[in-house]
């Protein structure tokens, strides 16, 4: 076997992505990886030597690249190998897909809903039609493209002095209606996606304290077109929590769960349930709660009528708050069983509060 080269090796921003591009002599292919290290989707770049009439794929799922059949490669004769100084990537805003560049232009495309268990790879501009190593690119560039201009122009625009202040007074501005602000927490360590924690201390005519994030809108959550055609309506969110508990460790909670999609690779919607991370950090707060229910309307439960969060907009996409909602295991698995709706009508029935105390 031909020693291999790695003509191209990056991190995605959120540290839960890599792609690793390698060449050795008969093959160029890329590998997308999670961060264990293990492929989840590979995709063939290009033959360098004659074109075989039939292959087998299983190598590639396991690191080793076979020859494109003839009839799905342009080149059936090889091509010459890739100049890995011209070689970049593009990652998409969510994180969970990157597109490939030289100097030719767009190579290829390994978005966020490719997955090699479902028999789906990348996006190849040497392959023509559908294999098991690589779909053609020529078939959707059109649409592709336009996703990898704004990934381009999103990571620019974080790069500028200034983009995360933008982000920060968006969010507080909006949050002033929630009264005076105390305490201001990071919560992401200084890594991508930066998240910050506001606390809004109890007023005359609110006993309780109110935590958000910070910065969670700031980046659009993974996954989601692997569901929905128009993403824009879910893919913004910040996460909102009610107590009576001491703010500073309520607001531990947040460091587990304000950097979970991008981390994870998944996104929080109305009505999902997460389990809580094993950490000593908010064990005060969690007490016998295995999980957190997101519910984008609390009043639903007992207690007063939550405060009205709605209408803020990010980069022209509406930011949904969702509120934590710590829940126990038996209540995880009634979610699971039933749905996120009865077992928040089985929590109102029982008179369970929407505020954590």
């Amino acid at each position: 076997m031909a020693p291999t080269q790695v003509l191209l090796d990056e991190t995605s921003p959120y540290r839960s992505r890599r792609v690793i591009v390698e060449y050795d002599t008969r093959t160029t292919a890329a590998y997308l990886l999670d961060p264990r290290g293990q492929v989840r989707v590979p995709v063939w770049l290009a033959n360098h030597e004659i074109a075989p009439e039939t292959s087998d794929a299983s190598g590639l799922y396991e690191g080793r690249a076979p020859l494109m059949p003839a009839a799905h490669t342009k080149h059936p004769q090889g091509r010459a190998p890739f100049d890995p100084a011209t070689l970049r990537a593009v990652w998409f805003e969510e994180g969970d897909g990157v597109a490939l560049l030289d100097e030719e232009g767009l190579l290829a495309v390994i978005p966020g809903w490719a997955e090699a268990d479902r028999g789906l790879p990348g996006y190849s501009r040497d392959a023509i039609g559908r294999s098991a190593y690589a779909w053609a690119l020529d078939d959707v560039a059109a649409q592709l493209w336009p996703r990898v201009v704004h990934a381009e122009a999103y990571w620019s625009w974080r790069c500028a002095p200034g983009a995360w202040r933008s982000v920060q007074r968006s969010v507080f501005n909006h949050l002033r209606t929630l009264g005076p602000a105390g305490h201001y927490w990071d919560v992401s360590d200084g890594y991508d996606p930066l998240i910050r924690v506001s606390e809004r201390p109890p007023t005359p005519t609110r006993p309780y304290t109110i935590l958000s994030t910070v910065g969670m809108c700031g980046q659009r959550m993974p996954t989601l077109d692997r569901y929905m055609a128009d993403t824009s309506a879910y893919a913004r969110i910040e996460l909102a929590l009610a107590t009576t508990a001491p703010a500073h460790l309520a607001a531990r909670i947040f460091r587990w769960l304000g950097t979970f999609p991008w981390r994870a690779v998944t996104w929080f919607g109305p009505g999902h349930s997460v389990k809580w991370l094993d950490n000593g950090e908010d064990s005060p707060l969690r007490g016998n709660h295995t999980a957190v229910l997101l519910v984008s309307d609390p009043g639903v439960l007992a207690g007063p009528p939550p405060p009205d969060l709605s209408g803020l907009t990010f980069h022209g996409d509406p930011v949904n708050w969702l509120w934590v909602i710590p829940i126990t295991r038996p209540e995880h698995l009634f979610a699971k069983e039933h749905d996120a709706e009865t077992l928040i009508a089985k929590l109102a029935a029982e008179g369970r509060s929407w505020i954590l105390g």
